[in-house]
């Protein structure tokens, strides 16, 4: 197949236009390989501009009423992160649950920003209180960069209604 002159310039023309997008996403795969995070990370680094987290002993750059005591069994939460990490096409890392028999359930996974993918690492923690009552804690991290555009509190804001609601 032979090419004219005009569809020749209008292929480069693609590619140049493509090329920081291209190039963006080899710097991604070179400077934010995926890693198994098996723990919870308890909170953000102090004056971190790309994290958020919400439970636990810590709630960093979450500004909301968040109750993470919830009416419902360890399992049936566990149902919803499920489904909440399927409906955004994440990629789950690490899986657990329930640890020890104890209903304890704990997931890293990545979601990825839409247009130039970048990594954010996502944590949640589901620990039965009792057969009918669960606690959350959940925490969003991006892999690259000192500040994330507000992306991880909207993330834990989004997860959380999609857990509560």
């Amino acid at each position: 197949m032979e090419f004219t002159s005009r569809q020749k310039k209008g292929i480069i023309l693609v590619a140049l236009l493509c090329s920081p997008w291209l190039l963006c996403q080899a710097w991604i795969a070179v400077g934010a390989p995926d890693e198994h995070i098996n723990s919870m990370p308890t909170s953000c680094p102090e004056d971190s501009a790309n994290c958020a987290h919400l439970g636990g002993d810590a709630t960093y750059r979450m500004d909301g009423e968040y109750t993470l005591t919830v009416n419902l069994s360890s399992t049936e939460m566990w149902l919803k992160v499920e489904r909440y990490i399927e409906n955004v096409d994440a990629d789950t890392m690490v899986e657990d649950g329930p640890l020890n028999g104890v209903g304890i359930h704990y997931v890293h996974f990545v979601e990825r920003t839409s247009f130039w993918r970048f990594p954010d690492d996502v944590f949640v923690l589901v620990s039965a209180l009792d057969d009918d009552t669960c606690s959350l804690e959940l925490h969003s991290q991006s892999r690259l960069g000192v500040g994330d555009l507000g992306v991880n509190p909207d993330r834990l804001e989004e997860l959380y209604a999609s857990l509560i609601g």
